[in-house]
C-alpha cells in the first residue's frame, strides 16, 4: 500500500492543474447498434492534443477553456468532426459505420496509432479476420487464428491451444469479458470454447504487460462480448458440418440497455448414432452459451451482466445379456467424461468526475472435470438373484470469487493513470477418487486423493500512461501480489515498464520489460489441454513461476496501409514443475506433490510481421525464429533440453481477396519445425531365464535425452470462399473451405515398429484434406418492416 501511495504522489506531481482549462468526456459508440467503441481516437486540430476511449467507450480530454474542434475516428466508421461549445462537456457521440472500403480517405494527419503506441507484443484481431479465413470442419476459431500471429506456436495438427514465446498452457491468462477461463478446448483441444459470433475485440499481449495485468507469466487474452443491440432486435446463426450456432441482440430499453444470448452445439452424436452396434450406446457432444445485459442508469452509472457456460460430454454404454427365466445374467458398463467452464460477472461502472472513472467487478469462474465408470451385474441363479455394482468416479477443477476496483484518471492529455485492487478466492480440487462397491444387502464406498486447497491471492497495481515529449512515451508501473496458502505467505512485486520513441512520422522504436509471477500451476503429461490436465497452486513446498522479459522492438507504418513490426525478446521463467520421469496423471502416489521436480526454463527469439491492412487485398506475413528450453535437477540427468513446442522456424502466410459485393477469397499457408520428441536411440533384449521366460525377446529402451529428435517439418495450406448474398429478409453468406489443400500427411503422433531384424519409425496422421461447407444468415428485422410497408 506504501508503494501504491508513493508510486501515485510522485506522478501526480507532474500533473499541473490550472482554472484556464476544462475536461470534454463521455462515450462514443456505434449509430448502428450502439456498441461502445474501444481505442477509438479524439484529436484536438487547435492545439494539437488526443486520447483514446477506454474498453468501456469512456473518453477525457482536457483542453483550454475554449472553442475547441474534436476529429473522432475509428477504423470501419466515418471520421466525424465535433465543435465542442465552452457551455458543454458532456458528449455521446455516435459515429456511422463505412459501406465501403473505397470511401475510406486516407491522410498523412490521420492518428498513426500502432506506430505511436507503447504497447510493445501486443496485437489486436479483428473479428472479419476471423469470418473470411477458411476453417477446419466449418467451425470458426479465433485461437487457431491466433495461432498464425508471429510469436504464438500451435500445440499440434488441429490443436487450439496456444504456446506464446515459449511459455506453456497454462501460463497464458485468457480472459471473457474480464473473467479467467481455465480451459479453453472443446473436442480434446481441437476447438476452442469461444464463439466468436458473441465477441467485440480480442486482445493479445505477449510482452510489455501493463500493471492492471497479473497472474500469469507468458501472455494476457483479453477477450470482450458484444454488449448487444440497443436499437433494434437482430437474429443470426449459422449451420456447419459438426455444429451450429445462433445468437440473438435487441435493446431491453432503445438507447437504455440491450441484451445479447449466443448458443452452439454439436451434433457429433447424431452423425456417429447409425454406425454404432445395437448393443453399444455411446455418443460425444459439446455446447456452450454466451448472455450479456448491460443498462445505462443515467450519464454516470452503467450496469454490466454477462456469463458464459459451456460443457463437454463423452460417454459409452455396452450391455450384454444371455441365459433363460431361471438362469441368466445381465452386464451393464457405462463410462464417461464430462468438463466444462461457467463463469460469470457483475459490473458497474461509474463516472466520478469528467477526469475519474471507476470499474467495481464480481466474478465467478468454475471448471470442473469428472471421469466415471460404472458397472452393474446381475446373475440369475434357480431363480435367485444377485446384484453386484462397482463404481469409480474421479473429478479435479477449481473455482474462483473475484472482487476487484479499477480507476482511470485523466488528468490531462499527458497522462492516463489507471490504478485498482482486487482479491481472488480460489478452491483447488486437484484430484479426488471415489470407488463403491454394491451388491444385494452392502455398500462400501472409499475415497482418496488429495484434499480441497483453499488460497487468496490479493492484488494491488498502479500504472501511467506517460507523454514524456511529444516523441517518447512510457506507460510504468507496478503491480503487486500476494498469495495466502496454508500457513505460507508469498509476495510479489512486479515492475513493468514500456516505452516509445517515435524515429520519423511513420516509424518507432519500443523497448519493454515486465517481472511476472503467477501461483497456479498446470501439470501436464501432454502439453495439448485436455481435460486430465491438472490445476495446482504454489504451497509450502511449491514456489510460485516468476518470469522476467525483456523486449525491443522496431515499427513501420506506411500510409496506414501497410504496417512492418520486427521484435526480439529474451525470457528467463523460475519455479516451472513436471511430471518426474515415471509419474504421470495416474500414478498410484495420490498427492501432486510427491509426483513432481521444480525446474526453470529460457525463452529467447526474433519475430516479423508485415501487414496490409486495407484494400481488396488484406492480410500478413509472418515468421518467428525462437528458442525454448528447460532444465530439471532430476530429469534428463540435470542437463537442459528442449521444450516440446520448442520450434526454430514458424511462417505464416495469410491472405484475404474481395473479388466483388458477392465474392471473396481467403487462403492460409503454415510452415513450422517439427516439435521436439523423445525417441529411443537404443533397444536392448531381455535374456530368458527361469524368472523371465514370459518375457523372451521382450526390449527395453534406453533414451539418450529428452526430447532428442525432430518429428518432421509441418506445413499445409488452406483456402476458402465466401458467397454472400443479400435478401429481402436479410443476408446469407455461404462459406466453401478446404483444409489441407495439397493432403500433406503432417506427423500427429510417433511411433517404432519392429521389421524382421530392423525397428523402422513410423508416423499417424489424423487430417488429410477435408472439404467442408457452412451456411450464415442474417435476419434484418428493419428491412423486413420495410419491405412489408413498401408491399402493402
Amino acid at each position: 500500500m506504501r508503494i501504491f501511495i508513493t508510486l501515485f504522489i510522485i506522478s501526480s506531481l507532474n500533473i499541473v492543474f490550472s482554472q484556464q482549462n476544462r475536461t470534454i468526456n463521455g462515450y462514443i459508440s456505434s449509430s448502428k447498434n450502439g456498441e461502445k467503441l474501444i481505442g477509438a481516437t479524439l484529436y484536438d486540430t487547435i492545439h494539437k492534443v488526443g486520447t483514446v476511449t477506454n474498453e468501456y467507450g469512456f473518453f477525457s480530454l482536457t483542453v483550454p477553456n475554449e472553442l475547441t474542434i474534436l476529429k473522432v475516428s475509428y477504423y470501419g466508421f466515418e471520421p466525424f468532426i465535433l465543435e465542442a461549445s465552452i457551455t458543454q462537456n458532456e458528449y455521446n457521440i455516435s459515429l456511422k459505420e463505412i459501406t465501403s472500403l473505397d470511401e475510406v480517405v486516407i491522410k498523412a494527419s490521420d492518428s498513426k496509432r500502432s506506430v505511436e503506441s507503447t504497447n510493445i507484443g501486443t496485437m489486436e484481431l479483428a473479428l472479419e479476420k476471423v469470418d473470411k479465413l477458411p476453417v477446419l470442419m466449418g467451425e470458426k476459431d479465433v485461437l487457431k487464428i491466433l495461432q498464425l500471429m508471429p510469436g504464438v506456436k500451435s500445440g499440434g495438427e488441429g490443436s487450439s491451444g496456444i504456446y506464446v514465446r515459449g511459455g506453456g498452457p497454462d501460463q497464458n491468462l485468457i480472459l471473457l469479458d474480464g473473467v479467467p477461463v481455465y480451459n479453453a478446448s472443446h473436442l480434446f483441444g481441437f476447438f476452442s470454447v469461444f464463439n466468436s459470433d458473441a465477441l467485440s475485440q480480442i486482445t493479445l499481449t505477449k510482452g510489455g504487460f501493463p500493471s492492471r495485468y497479473g497472474g500469469r507469466v507468458s501472455s494476457v487474452l483479453d477477450m470482450r462480448m458484444k454488449e448487444g443491440n440497443n436499437q433494434k432486435f437482430n437474429l443470426e446463426g449459422s449451420i456447419g458440418v459438426i455444429a451450429s450456432r445462433l445468437l440473438i441482440e435487441g435493446p431491453l430499453k432503445k438507447n437504455k440497455g440491450a441484451f445479447i444470448i449466443s448458443g452452439r452445439r454439436t451434433y457429433i452424436d447424431a452423425l456417429v448414432k447409425p454406425f454404432l452396434p445395437k448393443e453399444q450406446k455411446a455418443g460425444y457432444y459439446f455446447y456452450d452459451l454466451n448472455a450479456k445485459l448491460n443498462y445505462k442508469l443515467n450519464n454516470k452509472h452503467h450496469l454490466y451482466l454477462s456469463g458464459y457456460f459451456g460443457q463437454d460430454k463423452a460417454s459409452s454404454t455396452m450391455e450384454n445379456s444371455d441365459g433363460s427365466m431361471t438362469n441368466s445374467f445381465t452386464d451393464k458398463m457405462t463410462s464417461g467424461i464430462n468438463w466444462g467452464n461457467a463463469i460469470g460477472a457483475l459490473r458497474w461502472n461509474y463516472r466520478i468526475s469528467p477526469k475519474l472513472f471507476t470499474n467495481t467487478t464480481f466474478t465467478y469462474s468454475s471448471y470442473l472435470f469428472k471421469l466415471f465408470v460404472e458397472d452393474e451385474f446381475t446373475n440369475i441363479q434357480n431363480g435367485e438373484s444377485n446384484y453386484n455394482k462397482f463404481s469409480f468416479l474421479y473429478f479435479s477443477g477449481i473455482n474462483d470469487w473475484t472482487g476487484k476496483t479499477d480507476f482511470t484518471f485523466l488528468p490531462n492529455p499527458n497522462h492516463i493513470i489507471k490504478f485498482g485492487v482486487g482479491d481472488i478466492y480460489h478452491t483447488f480440487k486437484p484430484g479426488v477418487n471415489t470407488m463403491s462397491m454394491t451388491n444385494n444387502s452392502d455398500k462400501t464406498t472409499q475415497t482418496t486423493g488429495s484434499r480441497y486447497t483453499y488460497a487468496h491471492e490479493v492484488s494491488i497495481y498502479f500504472e501511467d500512461e506517460h507523454k514524456i515529449t511529444n516523441r517518447l512515451k512510457a506507460n510504468y508501473g507496478l503491480h503487486h501480489s500476494s498469495f495466502f496458502v496454508g500457513t505460507k505467505q508469498y509476495h510479489q512485486l512486479q515492475p513493468r515498464i514500456s516505452t516509445n520513441y517515435i524515429l520519423t512520422e511513420n516509424s518507432s522504436l519500443k523497448f519493454g520489460y515486465s517481472r511476472t509471477a503467477q501461483f497456479l500451476h498446470l501439470l501436464s503429461n501432454t502439453g495439448i489441454g485436455l481435460p486430465t490436465d491438472l490445476w495446482v497452486p504454489a504451497t509450502e513446498r511449491v514456489a510460485p513461476i516468476t518470469a522476467n522479459q525483456v523486449s525491443l522492438g522496431y515499427n513501420y507504418e506506411f500510409k496506414r496501409i501497410y504496417n512492418l513490426t520486427v521484435e526480439g525478446y529474451y525470457k528467463k521463467m523460475n519455479h516451472l514443475i513436471q511430471y518426474k520421469e515415471g509419474s504421470s496423471f495416474f500414478s498410484e502416489d495420490m498427492d501432486w506433490q510427491n509426483k513432481i521436480e521444480v525446474g526453470q526454463g529460457w525463452a529467447y527469439g526474433g519475430e516479423f510481421m508485415i501487414e496490409k491492412r486495407k484494400g481488396r487485398l488484406t492480410g500478413w506475413i509472418g515468421y518467428t525464429l525462437s528458442w525454448s528450453m528447460r532444465q530439471f535437477d532430476n530429469i534428463n540427468f540435470g542437463k537442459i533440453f528442449p521444450y516440446r513446442y520448442d520450434r526454430r522456424n514458424d511462417i505464416s502466410i495469410v491472405a484475404t481477396y474481395k473479388i466483388n459485393d458477392t465474392w471473396d477469397v481467403g487462403a492460409v499457408f503454415v510452415y513450422g519445425t517439427g516439435n521436439a520428441v523423445s525417441l529411443a536411440t537404443q533397444t536392448y533384449n531381455l535374456a530368458p531365464n527361469t524368472l523371465m521366460s514370459n518375457f523372451y525377446n521382450s526390449q527395453i529402451s534406453y533414451f539418450s535425452s529428452i526430447n532428442n529428435y525432430r518429428m518432421p517439418a509441418y506445413h499445409r495450406m488452406d483456402i476458402g470462399f465466401n458467397r454472400t448474398r443479400q435478401k429481402k429478409w436479410g443476408e446469407t453468406v455461404l462459406s466453401l473451405s478446404v483444409y489441407n489443400v495439397y493432403n500433406r500427411q503432417n506427423a500427429f503422433y510417433l511411433f517404432t515398429e519392429q521389421k524382421g531384424s530392423k525397428i523402422v519409425l513410423k508416423q499417424i496422421s489424423i487430417f488429410p484434406i477435408i472439404p467442408s461447407i457452412s451456411w450464415k444468415f442474417k435476419f434484418n428485422f428493419e428491412r423486413i418492416k420495410t419491405n412489408k410497408t413498401i408491399t402493402k
